[in-house]
């Protein structure tokens, strides 16, 4: 045996022109995956790592079945910066081109952090048509452009929760409040940037005054204010039963902070980023239990037991790295575009662009957030029940440290508590 061996070295090593170059290319041969983000943040880094464990998962397997062999993803990734204060789009759109020119991606997952730049960006990923999943960028104006020219863009697709459907769980949570409780004062807070102004301004005409809610005061605040004591007085004296918050600022958390300390007699409900991670509990020292928040898909840093592989997913997270998700939006759906893409790519039996899109856009998936499909927009579908489509959860700090889902219905393991001196209307 070890003179076959010996010999077969000699051989190549005498025609090693030819042979080499064929052998490297036949034993490695990956299928390149592209992650162009903003990775110095935590939505960045955690969805990278996330790619990364789904990768090494299929790889294990043998990698993805593609006519009569199995080939391995291989993952490649640029900082683009686009989050970063002060990055224009246009450096951020230089750091997508590279990747595709340097990297030559089969295709691409995350994607910008920005609206801006995945706008922009949608007419290089046209240009060089390369498949994207993103899971980051929100504004429905994509869709907007894959629905006006569907060939161009047929590329595109968001795994993610949009703004819209963000709005709708906020309504619909707002409207459960009141079901359950009677609740119909509210006092909004957002942060004084576009999307949460958006946001709150859309929940305020399209729902509390249809509804026959009392707005007692609406307030914006500059990002990186630190002192909110003046609102929670205001909501003390105007007798508001529900705080809505909506807030990405890491300075967020001091709100919730002041609402405890200060005992404000009503539920604090809605959006607050820094949150969502179980971390949120020793960063805003214990003080944040009773307030619910939006994590904007199941799977990212919170699971329910009712979606086993949720839990299964968070928990192979943390034995993989060593701590605990704490990115309330964009691992979940990271993880499966992975497998997306891997599925497309085996339906197709290819790697042409065009045949991996019309595959992705076929995708009818169950996984960690739910049951996945894509509509005309190539938007994944968000709503109430993770068997018919993917889901957000809605949860609540426990006094004790626990995270614990009070909404939809369909994934709740427990109720709402209301905090002291609250009682529902009768």
């Amino acid at each position: 045996m070890e003179k076959r061996i010996c010999s077969l070295t000699i051989f190549l090593a005498f025609v090693s022109v030819l042979a080499s170059p064929f052998v490297a290319a036949h034993a490695a041969d990956p299928i390149v995956i592209g992650v162009p983000t903003s990775t110095g943040f935590v939505e960045g880094k955690e969805g990278l790592a996330v790619v990364e464990m789904a990768v090494e998962e299929i790889n294990a397997k043998g990698g993805v079945t593609l006519g009569s062999e199995k080939r391995p993803f291989k993952v490649e990734s640029i900082d683009i910066r686009d989050a970063a204060p002060g990055v224009p789009v246009p450096e951020a759109l230089l750091g997508l081109e590279k990747i595709i020119l340097d990297k030559k991606p089969s295709a691409l997952l995350i994607g910008p952090f920005r609206s801006e730049a995945l706008l922009a960006g949608m007419d290089i990923i046209a240009k060089y048509k390369v498949p994207m999943l993103g899971t980051i960028a929100m504004s429905p104006a994509s869709e907007a452009k894959i629905k006006k020219d569907p060939d161009k863009y047929k590329y595109i697709f968001r795994t993610c929760l949009n703004a819209k459907y963000l709005v709708k769980y906020l309504v619909a949570v707002m409207a459960f409040v009141n079901k359950e409780f009677g609740f119909n004062k509210v006092f909004i807070m957002n942060q004084d940037v576009a999307w949460a102004r958006a946001t709150a301004d859309l929940i305020k005409k399209h729902y509390f005054d249809k509804a026959g809610w009392q707005v007692v005061g609406h307030e914006a605040y500059p990002t990186g204010t630190l002192d909110f004591s003046s609102a929670m007085m205001k909501v003390r004296a105007g007798g508001a039963q529900v705080i809505l918050p909506i807030f990405d600022m890491p300075q967020s958390g001091i709100l919730v902070k002041q609402w405890n300390a200060m005992k404000v007699p009503a539920l604090l409900a809605g959006f607050i980023s820094p949150l969502a991670g179980p971390g949120a509990w020793k960063t805003f020292d214990a003080k944040i239990g009773g307030a619910i928040n939006v994590n904007f898909e199941l799977g990212s840093a919170m699971g329910s037991p009712k979606v086993p592989c949720s839990m299964d997913f968070l928990a192979a997270y943390e034995k993989k790295y060593g701590k605990p998700m704490e990115a309330g939006h964009g691992p979940a759906p990271t993880y499966e575009s992975v497998y997306i893409l891997a599925e497309a790519i085996e339906r197709a039996g290819s790697i042409d662009p065009d045949a991996i899109a019309a595959e992705i856009a076929k995708t009818d998936r169950t996984g960690v957030m739910g049951k996945i499909k894509f509509d005309d927009g190539h938007q994944a579908i968000f709503d109430m029940d993770p068997k018919d489509s993917a889901v957000a959860c809605v949860f609540q700090w426990r006094e004790d440290g626990k995270r614990v889902n009070v909404f939809p219905q369909a994934i709740a393991d427990g109720k709402i508590q209301l905090p002291a001196g609250l009682k529902p209307v009768k």
